[in-house]
């Protein structure tokens, strides 16, 4: 089979076998063959606008310390705000590197536009002590929300830059050091583990998007704002009126002016009183850093008006597009006229689209179009002449030349409706007329023309308005004797097919035709043109591949090649003719160099061609995406120039639908690849619902369905307009009187000899189909349109997964075209899925096809025909709702009629009566297979209809046939079934792409024979369930391993070296040399890649937590996710089905998820296979339990589960002050465990302890772990749960009881299993029917093929008896590698779940970490749990202050100059300072002090964080824990009798890291504090005592580090029991007292 399937695909590619391997051709050859037909440009069947709707976004921001802010002696905070919503951290006092780490979180629900444009600002603001004035601004950072979600969601451990927006000459301010993530529903993030905090210590690590460089500099962004055209009138309102009589004259009625919003700042214009056609000639300045970090500057023209000020129009400039850091040019654009779209131009005084002219959603009109240029410029802050602040200027500029924008020309638009079909029931039979405008053309602005001829054209003039009536068109003569525009279609009235109306035109096809005036810039649309050609030729190559990948056909690489080579052809033409033409500006000529310099694509592409391999045909392709990407980014073009062209219906006057077509798809050249897409090309077009009305189930009706012609060029082009038409069209005009020029037609009429067709379409199937119905299932039918007929499938009932297998046939469809361009490019069939209802039929959904198209003169048969079966993605808004198999031909009845039709031939036996069944070479080739189904159990069922279900039975259905399992009894004592496996057997296709869904229905019997359904469950893909023979796993049994463990204490990680002797034997080798162990067994503690630590860390020192941090070693499995991701859900032999019920959540509300509808589980496992005579026996084989030997019973059984929570991160804060006072909550089957009483105060990371919980499966399988909120009063709040499913870790092959420890030890580190390693191992034997263990001397053991070495160990130091132990957990570690049985073991770990809120589904609220040990009861009973509480060991730091040397002198006069130095450490920790006695009277800066300083201290040593517990206030219910880095502040100062103390410098020493004090006040400089790194630094832990010289610095008024003094401290630190044997005194007291200076 494979081999037809290859041959197929060779011939698809146009290619023949033969001559050399096909893989070396070059493929230059085929490029031309190398598309696909029935991926031809479809349209987008995702018929719901998704911009403007609001979705759900949390942002949470951490600010953890800030350093080196500006200023002295302050007390700082931070202020995080977004949008309006401000939030505080809590005040620092005295400190300029104050330590918060604190947690915020903003939830919003807005439309994703909103959100991204929304600012981010932290700012860092000094608390002042005076109470009138309020706190003062030390420096702030901005970025917008969109920067943050496109970096991916998050910036973690990233410091921002301060800068003071009142001062921008000033430098940095300060850094905040924070992690900010923004998602939104779904949204997943990664959480790095933090192992070491130093690495993201560094200053550099700067919180900015990649490619920002660093140093940011300030830059004027000077936006000139010319003037707008094109306003609507708004005089066409009840108010005009009233104005008109009070006023008594008719004045236009708008007062516009221009609002800019950029980076938080917001600018105006001024504004223009009274006129549609504003000229303002004013710039907007902006000062802000370069390159921002705010994506987008918002432009809207607004209407003042002191009651309601409204905007007229939006429009976004993203400063991506109009500037590049690779080329290095600064952002410009224009002077250029951009367009903005908005509400339809009728004026009422509630708009029901306003938001549209907010930028909102996409336009449905054009609204007007605004004269701008940007230009940037880079700010010298040492230039003097700038001012500092950064406030919004706005002054006034020099008109600009009429020329600027480019010359005007006369463009005509024309179009023909050759078909309006799918018209919407809803609208009613009244006559419906469709309405094409380009601005001009729009029924409301009359009949505009240019003032002058020469002169600038667009303008609403103040001639007086002749209104264009529907059906009339005027004949208003111009001077060259020009029509005026038809822009509507007489209106016709609709008439019925099935279930949409359609427009009788038959042969009369009626056109529109607009003239217009736009200064011309079509080079810019025509560059535009030439990328999108090459992206569409792309994009339809690389979903060519993706189709191939996916249904696994032959040779995804070669049409890979295919399309890189097509690819790197293609550039380039791009355009550089007309460098002279008026208008070009500099964006234009930046432009065409970056597409130039983009040509290195193609270059790229090249290369890239020849390294496709089989192997990297994945990655290659999402290289290929890139292009696809960057290749569309340059194709939008952001100096606009003719508007989109807007097609509206229009019923009874009234609007209904629209569509936008983009001017440059339908823009006309002489040059094929400047042409837009669809110039001269009949193209399908859905209209939809304008505005918010299209949400939600709304706006999934099509609202009608047109073919329409379109064509855009200049009036002097204009003999082509008609070139791309079908012949046989003739022209109707309007009479004329004689000599006039003609104009284009108001209609064509179709003369030629008709082509008439018929298609067949061929339903086979369709799956995962959406649940219409309460019971979760549908009555699916399909309905297929082609042209204006339309035709159903049969009703099935009650399925997700219908096969309909029927053939419709379409007679006698007339189309009208060319011949070439419908074989080519055929019309869309539209296939709408809708579930029979009793009244009304419900959508299901939608999804288009283009048939396979035969000519009269062509052949039936390879390689297009018959056509295959291929999925089709059906959509139902904008959500995907299942996929359906089915071929589409189209066959042309030629002169012979009907006759030469290949005949209809479908299987005979089937009695359908009139349905014809698919035909043999389409349908599926079929073979007998066997389904073997394991009953395990069901799990977790909800009522149904309020009763509770009490006797399920399971039944399995695939293609018509099935089974059922036994039922079980009571459901309540035991819900598993009594029989495990039952099989049947089925026809099903031999391609496994093509197999049917397999249905899972759970029913509950209830009394007199009644059946209820509970939910089912559909299993779309049957592949991995199919039992492929075991000779994939046959290893080669002459090699043996040995694998060699010895101890050896170097190198710090594992080294393997693989010794590969060929020999006759061949014997490979592997030594493992395994040295977590020093000599006595201990673990040694080490980073990796480190030289071993100088001293080994005490014993004592040392627990579990240690343990955890250094999980960077091996010692415990980290992992970052939950365990079932790591073990594939562990679901080796049982597998978890879901089953559902009730209606599919509609896309409105989104409530109802997939989650609210699952009722409950169906445990148990399906295995398919081929029938044949030859299956494989064993001799152990159990003949009942077919494919499923040797799985344990289910019958009850009692397990001890113990829950070890260790720690919860970020959570969602419950409490106003921003923090959350967690506790732990366990559920498992009836046990509930609530731990209220030890709650954590006021903490966001909280630990916690172990529990144990006793269960039995399988009553109780599901462990629920929730985290509450205490609160004093009123209920506790649920912040987040996680739900593990215990009995398929319990039974799962991997061994997730209990982990699998490093190694076998005692203490911290003791083995937790109550069975050791060698019985374990005895146990694995056992069951995989393995030979062995054979234990050997000299520490070897052997399981099957393999010899494992290591040395024995000595298990009890008495008796020196000899273990094995040591050896069984070497075979354990590595049994993924014993053949036939092996799989990777559950290490000893710790899983990181995400806790979630069922009223926020999809949205993190914080992560817990945790692990799960489960014994069953009935072995021997586990050890006491472990201790998981952090050791705080307490320490005492003395510090004693020798003396001080050349402290900066203060005082003028020299008598009085005083010093006193005064110390105190723990940043922010007031209630510790301490200080000396004050020297008086240093002239020279000398001071000796011999004081000394005690600070005792909870130290946690693994997370190297101090622990302080103090109330939050006086008011505060308890005591909260805080933690803080070991850092000692030593500040010097100056004591003044009268005022307040003069603060004179300061240095922080980190205990961890700080450098070496200088032996002798001469070596001691500023260096030790400004360039650390370079430094040798020492810790305080391990060097116990130091001795030296330090520097002072403070910053002075160039805000430059200098030095103030030095000092000579002495730091001594002894644990808390040292410290009591040997007391000492504060300051000078006893007991050892030192002596007075």
């Amino acid at each position: 089979e494979p081999a037809v399937l290859e041959a197929q695909n060779m011939d698809r590619n146009g290619m023949l076998m033969g001559g050399p391997d096909p893989d070396t051709i070059s493929l230059a050859s085929v490029t031309a063959v190398t598309t696909n037909v029935s991926n031809k440009s479809k349209p987008d069947i995702k018929m719901e606008p998704s911009s403007g709707r609001p979705v759900d976004y949390q942002v949470s921001v951490t600010v953890i310390e800030a350093r080196q802010l500006v200023g002295l002696n302050m007390d700082p905070m931070v202020c995080v705000e977004i949008g309006e919503e401000k939030k505080y951290t809590s005040m620092k006092e005295s400190t300029n590197c104050p330590y918060y780490n604190e947690y915020f979180v903003f939830d919003f629900h807005v439309p994703p536009d909103v959100m991204f444009d929304k600012i981010l600002k932290v700012s860092q603001v000094i608390h002042s002590k005076n109470l009138l004035r309020s706190g003062t601004l030390v420096g702030s950072f901005k970025m917008d929300v969109g920067t943050v979600y496109f970096q991916p969601h998050q910036f973690y451990h990233k410091w921002a830059l301060l800068s003071d927006p009142e001062d921008i000459t000033a430098g940095g301010k300060g850094y905040v050091k924070c992690d900010i993530s923004v998602v939104a529903k779904g949204d997943t993030i990664k959480t790095p583990h933090k192992a070491n905090e130093s690495d993201d210590d560094d200053i550099e690590n700067l919180l900015l998007p990649e490619g920002v460089p660093a140093e940011r500099q300030w830059a004027r962004y000077y936006l000139k704002i010319y003037r707008a055209e094109g306003l609507p009138r708004m005089n066409t309102s009840i108010m005009a009126n009233v104005k008109k009589a009070f006023i008594g004259e008719n004045k236009d009625l708008v007062d516009p002016y221009v609002q800019v919003l950029f980076a938080g700042q917001k600018g105006k214009t001024s504004v223009q009183k009274s006129c549609y056609e504003p000229i303002w000639n004013e710039q907007i300045v902006f000062t802000e850093m370069f390159p921002p970090l705010c994506k987008r500057m918002k432009i809207q023209i607004r209407d003042s008006d002191k009651v309601n000020d409204v905007a007229i129009g939006t429009h976004f400039l993203d400063l991506k597009k109009i500037s590049n850091d690779g080329d290095k040019f600064l952002p410009t654009i224009g002077p250029a006229w951009v367009n903005m779209y908005g509400s339809t131009r009728t004026y009422t005084l509630m708009d029901e689209y306003q938001e549209l002219n907010e930028g909102l959603g996409e336009g449905v009109s054009f609204r007007a179009r605004l004269l701008i240029s940007l230009g940037v410029e880079i700010l010298d802050p040492s230039s003097p002449d700038i001012t500092s602040s950064t406030d919004v200027l706005v002054e006034s500029v020099p008109n600009i030349s009429e020329t600027a924008t480019g010359k005007v020309e006369d463009f005509l638009l024309f179009g023909s409706f050759l078909e309006a079909t799918m018209i919407d029931r809803k609208i009613g039979d009244k006559p419906i007329s469709f309405e094409v405008t380009i601005y001009y053309g729009n029924e409301n602005d009359g009949v505009i023309q240019p003032k002058s001829k020469g002169k600038k054209a667009g303008g609403d003039g103040a001639e007086e308005e002749t209104e264009l009536i529907h059906n009339s068109s005027e004949e208003e003569m111009d001077d060259d004797g020009d029509l005026t525009s038809v822009s509507i279609t007489p209106p016709m009235k609709p008439v019925i097919t099935d279930n949409y109306f359609h427009l009788p035109y038959f042969e009369r096809k009626p056109c529109i035709y607009i003239k217009s005036w736009w200064q011309d810039q079509r080079r810019r649309l025509y560059n535009g043109n030439i990328i999108d050609n090459i992206a569409h030729k792309l994009e339809d190559g690389l979903n060519d591949v993706h189709e191939i990948i996916k249904t696994e056909k032959a040779y995804p690489e070669r049409r890979l090649r295919g399309v890189l080579e097509e690819l790197s052809q293609q550039f380039l033409s791009l355009a550089n003719k007309d460098h002279n033409q008026t208008g070009r500006t500099k964006l234009d000529r930046e432009r065409l160099k970056l597409c130039l310099s983009e040509e290195a694509i193609g270059q790229q592409a090249k290369s890239m061609r020849t390294q496709v391999k089989k192997s990297t045909v994945r990655d290659k392709l999402k290289l290929a995406q890139n292009f696809l990407t960057k290749l569309r980014f340059l194709a939008d073009e952001p100096q606009h120039s003719v508007p989109d062209v807007f097609i509206w219906m229009i019923s009874n006057g009234k609007r209904i639908a629209y569509a936008r077509v983009p001017s440059k798809d339908i823009l006309y050249s002489g040059i094929d690849e400047e042409r837009g897409k669809d110039c001269g090309k009949v193209k399908t077009i859905f209209l939809r619902i304008p505005g918010k009305k299209g949400f939600g189930p709304a706006g999934w009706t099509v609202q009608s369905k047109l073919e329409i012609y379109l064509w855009l060029g200049l009036n002097r082009q204009r003999k082509d307009y008609l070139s791309g038409l079908p012949n046989g069209f003739e022209e109707n005009k309007l009479s004329k009187g004689p000599g006039l020029p003609s104009s284009p037609p108001i209609s064509l009429t179709y003369m030629a000899v008709k082509q008439i067709f018929q298609l067949r379409v061929h339903m086979y199937q369709a799956r995962s189909l959406f649940a219409a119905d309460s019971t979760g299932l549908s009555d699916p039918f399909a309905r297929v349109f082609f042209s204006t007929q339309s035709q159903v499938t049969e009703v099935l009932a009650e399925t997700l997964c219908p096969t309909w297998d029927q053939l419709l046939v379409f007679e006698n469809v007339e189309l009208f075209g060319e011949a070439c361009e419908l074989r080519d490019d055929p019309p869309i069939i539209v296939i709408e899925l809708y579930d029979q209802d009793t009244g009304k039929a419900d959508f299901m959904g939608r999804t288009f096809a283009k048939p396979v198209v035969k000519m009269a003169d062509e052949h039936y048969g390879p390689p297009r025909f018959p056509p295959q079966l291929e999925y089709y993605q059906i959509y139902r808004g904008n959500g995907a709702a299942g996929e359906m198999l089915a071929a589409f031909e189209l066959l042309q009845i030629g002169p012979n009629g009907k006759a030469d039709l290949p005949p209809i031939d479908g299987p005979t036996d089937m009695d359908r009566g009139p349905i014809l069944p698919v035909p043999l070479g389409i349908r599926p080739v079929l073979s007998k297979y066997r389904i073997e189904v394991l009953f395990w159990g069901l799990r977790d069922l909800k009522r149904v209809n309020l009763a509770q279900v009490d006797r399920p039975r399971v039944d399995i259905e695939c293609a018509g046939k099935g089974v059922q399992s036994a039922l079980i009894p009571n459901y309540k004592k035991n819900p598993n079934f009594s029989t495990l496996v039952k099989w049947f057997e089925v026809d099903l296709p031999e391609n496994e792409l093509l197999h049917p869904p397999l249905n899972i229905r759970v029913v509950d019997c209830r009394a007199f024979g009644r059946y209820t359904l509970v939910g089912s469950n559909a299993v779309t893909s049957l592949r991995k369930f199919i039992y492929r023979g075991s000779d994939k796993q046959a290893n080669n049994w002459s090699t043996t391993e040995i694998i060699v463990v010895s101890m050896e204490t170097e190198p710090a990680f594992k080294k393997m070296d693989t010794v590969v002797k060929l020999d006759s034997c061949s014997e490979a080798v592997v030594k493992v040399e395994d040295d977590d162990k020093d000599e006595k067994g201990r673990k040694k503690k080490r980073k990796k890649g480190d030289e071993p630590e100088e001293e080994e860390l005490d014993e004592s020192m040392l627990d579990w937590w240690s343990k955890y941090f250094a999980s960077i070693e091996t010692l415990t499995e980290v992992y970052p996710k939950e365990l079932e991701s790591e073990f594939d859900n562990f679901e080796d032999w049982l597998h978890t089905f879901y089953l559902f019920r009730g209606k599919g959540g509609d896309d409105d509300d989104q409530n109802v998820t997939d989650e609210d509808r699952i009722v409950g589980k169906f445990k148990g496992s399906l295995c398919m296979y081929k029938v044949s005579d030859d299956m494989p026996r064993d001799m152990s084989f159990d003949s009942n339990l077919g494919m499923f030997q040797n799985i344990p019973s289910n019958d009850p059984i009692n397990v001890v589960v113990r829950i070890y929570v260790i720690r919860a991160t970020d959570l969602h804060p419950a409490d106003i002050n921003g923090k959350a006072d967690p506790y732990i909550a366990i559920k498992l089957g009836k046990t509930e465990i609530k731990d209220k009483e030890n709650y954590i105060s006021k903490q966001l990371n909280p630990l916690f302890g172990s529990f144990d919980v006793e269960a039995t499966f399988p009553m109780d399988s599901t462990l629920t772990v929730s985290i509450y909120d205490w609160d004093l009063v009123g209920t506790d709040d649920l912040i987040g749960e996680t739900k593990i499913d215990l009995e398929n870790r319990f039974f799962s092959k991997h061994r997730a009881t209990c982990g699998i420890s490093c190694n076998y030890a005692h203490g911290y580190n003791v083995w937790r299993d109550p069975m050791k390693p060698t019985h374990i191992l005895a146990k694995l034997c056992k069951e995989g029917k393995l030979d062995g263990p054979h234990y050997g001397p000299g520490g070897r053991v052997k399981v099957e093929n393999r010899v494992f070495m290591a040395p024995t160990e000595i298990e009890d130091e008495n008796l020196k008896k000899q273990t094995d132990e040591h050896l069984a957990l070497t075979v354990l570690k590595h049994w993924e590698e014993i053949p036939k049985a092996g799989c990777k073991l559950v290490p000893e770990h710790v899983e990181t779940r995400p806790l979630l809120h069922p009223d926020k589904p999809g949205i993190e609220q914080g992560r817990i970490e945790l692990w799960v040990d489960m014994f069953p009861k009935d072995k021997t009973a586990p050890g006491p749990a472990l201790d998981i509480s952090p050791r705080k060991p307490k320490f005492e730091l003395r510090v004693i202050i020798w003396n001080t040397d050349e402290v900066v002198l203060e005082d003028d006069d020299i008598f009085t100059g005083e010093k006193s130095s005064d110390i105190f450490w723990l940043k922010g920790q007031q209630e510790d300072k301490q200080d000396t006695d004050v020297h008086y009277h240093s002239i020279t800066g000398e001071g000796n002090f011999n004081w000394r300083f005690v600070y005792p201290f909870d130290y946690l040593v693994a997370e190297e964080k101090i622990v302080i517990s103090k109330k939050e206030s006086m008011f505060a219910w308890d005591e909260t824990e805080y933690k803080i880095p070991p850092r000692l502040n030593l500040q010097v100062w100056d004591a003044d009798h009268f005022s307040a103390d003069d603060f004179l410098g300061a240095i922080e020493l980190d205990l961890n890291r700080f450098p070496r004090g200088a032996k002798t006040p001469k070596q001691c400089t500023i260096e030790m504090v400004t360039n650390e790194a370079e430094m040798p630094l020492v810790s305080i832990f391990k060097q116990k005592r130091i001795k030296g010289w330090w520097p002072f610095v403070a910053r002075n008024e160039e805000d430059e580090f200098e030095l103030t003094g030095k000092v000579e401290a002495e730091l001594h630190l002894l644990t808390g029991e040292e410290a009591e044997k040997s007391p000492a005194g504060e300051g000078r007291n006893e007991p050892d007292p030192l002596e007075k200076p």
